[in-house]
């Protein structure tokens, strides 16, 4: 089908970079339409490990990619990002970048930190790279953005607007010190003699691509559960992560989407502050973070480890209208006996729901409901056909398709880009 979602089901890092790369050989672009630096994708090809923050994973595969307007954009990080490709054998000739997508400016990192140190125990756990507090000036209008850098004139008569009050609260509010305005626009100015090619009217571009009858691939980084609307705020993102903002990221109609393939692990895990149900106590979840190289592509922070949260799951169905879901990372649990999966949650006055709780103060204080069923307990990693899993891993998975009524399309079963198996329901 033409234009294809793939959009996060859990809390991020679900290894959404590994299916786009996946889908991108069939594709012919392929659109990030939210986030910063601040997500990233790993890829493993041939051995040799990619780590993408800005750029689709569809680079890898050759492919035009676009940075959207939905996306706020680190010049320098993206820099780097490109020199390191570069470097690496990869052309980044066909990287687009959209003039309306944000700039994160260096007070908008410097007030991220401060926020985090101001607010201590109540903290959000952000990566401090100072993703919200560019998409707050976005929303306040106060935002600078990339096609400001075309001009020098309006570049330096944003920064002179902003940054005076940036000072006030980072010297008077988070006791931080200031950024000074001293070679900043000339800075930012040789940002745009290298980003000046890339940049175009990406809305467009993705419109007669859909429109030629070409095959679009939209890359959401994040997962439902951070969603800025519907996820599990304040501990969230603050960008709209689920499949609707394709839509509006990338500036096409809702109705030029055909399909929405959820990525989700075959356990959970989740970075930095905020409930979690499903987490894990004790050795196993240290033992699940060292099997499936949970640490953050971003931050190289720890990610708290949870069993299968079916709950949740079918959550992140419905509010991004998946037609099928990826399952990744299914062989990480070869090396358990038993497998819990979260079926229900218990709430506060003791009764059992299989819906998501609609207010906060209900979620912080459910407990999970768990089915155990039996582990299979050998590697995954050599199989070519969905026919050789184990019957203990075809029941897992057929468990999930029967409790959310979406199949699962595709498998993965190791870290390299052709662990993967396609499932025909």
């Amino acid at each position: 089908m033409p234009a294809t979602v793939i959009v996060g089901a859990q809390w991020g890092d679900e290894g959404k970079g590994k299916i786009v790369d996946l889908l991108a050989r069939d594709s012919d672009l392929v659109c990030r339409y939210n986030g910063g630096p601040n997500a990233g994708h790993t890829i493993v090809v041939g051995g040799e490990t990619f780590k993408l923050k800005h750029i689709p994973s569809g680079i890898l595969q050759g492919k035009e990619c676009v940075i959207g307007a939905g996306c706020v954009v680190d010049p320098q990080v993206l820099i780097e990002e490109l020199d390191d490709l570069e470097s690496r054998g990869i052309s980044t000739e066909l990287v687009r970048l959209s003039g309306n997508a944000h700039l994160v400016m260096p007070w908008h990192q410097a007030i991220d930190r401060g926020s985090e140190r101001r607010l201590g125990r109540l903290k959000i756990g952000t990566t401090r790279r100072g993703i919200g507090p560019t998409y707050a000036d976005k929303a306040y209008r106060l935002g600078i953005r990339i096609q400001d850098l075309l001009d020098e004139k309006i570049l330096r008569q944003k920064i002179e607007v902003a940054l005076p009050e940036k000072n006030v609260w980072l010297e008077r509010v988070y006791g931080a010190e200031r950024v000074e305005p001293e070679g900043l626009v000339e800075r930012y100015e040789g940002y745009a003699e290298r980003l000046r090619p890339m940049i175009a009217d990406t809305s467009l571009l993705v419109d007669r691509a859909l429109t030629d009858g070409k095959r679009v691939l939209f890359d959401g980084a994040h997962g439902t559960l951070l969603d800025l609307d519907h996820g599990t705020y304040p501990f969230v993102t603050s960008s709209p992560t689920v499949a609707g903002g394709a839509a509006v990221g990338t500036g096409i109609g809702p109705t030029r989407i055909d399909r929405v393939i959820g990525v989700a692990k075959a356990y959970v895990t989740r970075v930095g502050e905020g409930p979690f149900p499903t987490e894990i106590e004790g050795a196993d979840q240290e033992r699940l973070r060292e099997l499936g190289g949970e640490f953050g592509t971003v931050t190289g922070r720890e990610r708290r480890c949870g069993w299968l949260d079916l709950v949740a799951l079918r959550y992140a169905v419905r509010l991004n209208g998946m037609t099928s879901l990826a399952l990744t990372k299914l062989d990480v649990l070869s090396a358990f006996s038993e497998l819990p999966v979260c079926v229900r949650y218990r709430l506060r006055d003791g009764t059992e729901t299989e819906d998501f709780p609609a207010h906060q103060s209900d979620f912080h204080h459910c407990e999970p409901v768990y089915e155990t069923l039996p582990g299979w307990e050998q590697p995954l990693d050599s199989l070519t056909d969905v026919s050789e899993l184990p019957t203990a891993a075809r029941g897992y998975v057929e468990l999930i398709e029967q409790r959310l009524g979406v199949e699962v399309c595709l498998i993965g079963t190791g870290r390299e880009r052709e662990r993967v198996l396609e499932r025909v329901a």
